[in-house]
């Protein structure tokens, strides 16, 4: 049975606080309510510019549209097969959703909401990433695959894995993306040009490894396991364990913050880890902000200094972060509809 919910994001607004505030690395600043929601929320999307939040409703088979200028609800994509991540793509304005439930991958236009393609994948299609430099959105699927589209939607190629990828990141200045492959307990290291596996990286004993965070510049990796419930700090440049920490349990994203030198993972246990880099080779937990049991989900905005994670049965926005600045009703319209007239998706 599903618990109904409003779902709660947190948003954390990223304000310098003074060094005797240290303890307080976040500060919650706005709660926004996104009311008929049920379930969970998945892998979120951020419209910059426009300021607006793709949120997907995995258990509400919807993605709502938040204004984060009015802190309210403005259109809800519905018609959906279990959403479970969102990609927005700045210079084409589409939106892109992986839905776990029928496989596919979902393209629209971000303004009308008008359904432009549909593209099958496989089965439990979820996280969505985008490479800028060569205009392709990646999606991870299936028993063990990561698909390429190009910004049309046409699929233009699958790397073939050995277990279904969870969380994957992409390096910028390289073809190199690292991909969280819980099912074989390893991290897999993809040639994206090449189509294929360059190496993998054995977990050991820290299994279900979903979250992960790409720290380019000093060469490190961030993987948060479940059991047991660890921070995994990774050289990408030899594969090697540079440390492990205790965080947050039941972790299903985590951020590198830059210029703040600072990592942000939510738990499903109730609760966001926020680490503190010392070095390239040392970090350090200052805080575990409570949030609730369940609320494993968060999208971090450096551009807009904000944190959005779920909490329980609203949507919580903006904290204030420590030294760095760490959805209400709208109108509905179903995905691939020109409003005000609804039709369903396909």
């Amino acid at each position: 049975m599903q618990e109904a919910i409003a779902v709660t994001m947190v948003l954390l607004a990223w304000i310098p606080l003074a060094s005797a505030q240290a303890n307080r690395p976040l500060m919650l600043e706005q709660t926004i309510g996104l009311p008929d929601g049920r379930g969970r929320i998945d892998h979120l999307s951020l419209d910059v510019a426009g300021q607006r939040l793709f949120v997907p409703a995995l258990g509400n088979d919807t993605i709502e549209v938040v204004d984060l200028k009015t802190g309210k609800r403005v259109h809800t994509i519905s018609g959906l097969k279990e959403p479970q991540g969102a990609l927005y793509v700045t210079e084409k304005n589409r939106l892109f959703v992986a839905s776990g439930k029928d496989g596919t991958v979902k393209m629209c236009d971000a303004t009308s909401f008008q359904l432009l393609k549909t593209v099958g994948c496989g089965d439990d299609a979820g996280n969505l990433r985008y490479d800028v430099a060569r205009g392709r959105v990646y999606v991870g699927f299936g028993s063990g695959a990561l698909g390429e589209l190009d910004t049309g939607g046409q699929k233009i190629a699958e790397t073939k894995l050995d277990a279904h990828p969870e969380s994957f990141q992409l390096e910028k200045g390289s073809p190199r993306t690292y991909v969280n492959s819980p099912g074989s307990r390893k991290v897999a290291v993809v040639e994206r040009e090449a189509h294929s596996v360059a190496t993998s990286w054995g977990m050991g004993l820290t299994l279900a490894n979903y979250a992960m965070a790409l720290d380019e510049a000093d060469h490190r990796l961030f993987v948060v396991s479940r059991a047991p419930a660890r921070l995994v700090v990774m050289d990408t440049s030899t594969g090697k364990v540079v440390q492990k920490l205790p965080a947050v349990g039941d972790c299903d994203d985590i951020f590198w913050d830059a210029s703040r030198k600072s990592i942000y993972a939510t738990g499903g246990d109730g609760a966001i880890s926020v680490f503190e880099q010392q070095d390239a080779d040392h970090y350090k937990e200052i805080a575990r902000v409570p949030t609730v049991k369940g609320a494993r989900t968060s999208f971090l905005s450096a551009d807009l200094g904000r944190l959005y994670a779920q909490y329980g049965s609203k949507v919580r926005l903006q904290h204030k972060f420590r030294s760095t600045r760490s959805v209400n009703k709208g109108t509905h319209g179903r995905l691939g509809a020109t409003p005000p007239t609804s039709r369903r998706v396909s």
